[in-house]
């Protein structure tokens, strides 16, 4: 399997870093090929502007999705948007490794998730969900959080985790397409004590030897939607984010 890390921390000597480098050892010993793309390591760029595209078909006004789709097919973005393409086409399995900042992702993750996820490639044309142009792959998020694993479950303070990673998981990677795996998740890292955070990383290298195995979550297909854009009426909600008013998981 050929795995993309796309990671985003700024400490090099953090637990994540730790986490990263174990799990490149890892997908090694079981037969995976490996590229990472360490954002901040890279100094990528998180802003997208006119500047993304050598070419431009509306240089009146920046229509960034629009100008994504007109380099896709006139191979118009900018070097470092390329080669970020490449490796995300050329995987079969994307991780997303990051600390949860503010119920989501940094910005720096952001910023190549806005740049690199373009028009053409990972959606568009009424491609999306099962359709979606990424088809065929697998991903998975892998975060930690200073939260306690009990704030972060149903009538927790932070709520549950599917929650917090909607919009992420569904309306990004599902979206575009990806099987998307359960999420791997460290949690109160800043106070937990070494034992605890040693037995992480030894699930997180479980995880990854099930990689191809793993049963990935459910998200609603595009036919399980009718012409008004809500699930048909017979179909009964399964995700998270399309759960009715008094239905619990």
């Amino acid at each position: 399997m050929k795995v993309l890390i796309v990671y985003a921390h700024h400490e090099p000597r953090s637990f994540n870093a730790a986490l990263l480098e174990r799990s490149l050892a890892v997908l090694a010993s079981e037969g995976h090929e490996t590229k990472v793309s360490d954002l901040y390591a890279m100094g990528f760029n998180p802003v997208a502007t006119g500047a993304d595209f050598h070419e431009r078909r509306f240089p009146e006004r920046l229509q960034y999705d629009r100008e994504q789709k007109h380099a896709v097919a006139h191979e118009a973005f900018s070097p470092d948007i390329a080669r970020e393409i490449e490796k995300l086409v050329w995987c079969d399995m994307l991780i997303l490794q990051f600390p949860l900042w503010w119920f989501s992702v940094p910005a720096i993750l952001k910023g190549w998730l806005d740049r690199v996820l373009v028009s053409g490639v990972a959606y568009g044309n009424g491609r999306r969900y099962d359709t979606g142009g990424l088809k065929g792959r697998r991903a998975m998020v892998v975060t930690s959080t200073a939260a306690y694993a009990t704030m972060c479950e149903p009538g927790g303070l932070v709520g549950e985790l599917d929650v917090v990673l909607w919009p992420l998981q569904n309306g990004t990677l599902a979206y575009t397409g990806f099987e998307v795996l359960p999420p791997v998740v460290a949690y109160s890292v800043n106070f937990v004590d070494d034992a605890t955070r040693e037995g992480y990383v030894a699930g997180y290298e479980e995880r990854l030897r099930r990689l191809a195995t793993t049963r990935p979550l459910d998200f609603h297909a595009l036919a399980d939607f009718g012409p008004d854009w809500r699930l048909k009426p017979e179909v009964a909600p399964r995700a998270v984010g399309q759960m009715r008013s008094g239905v619990t998981l």
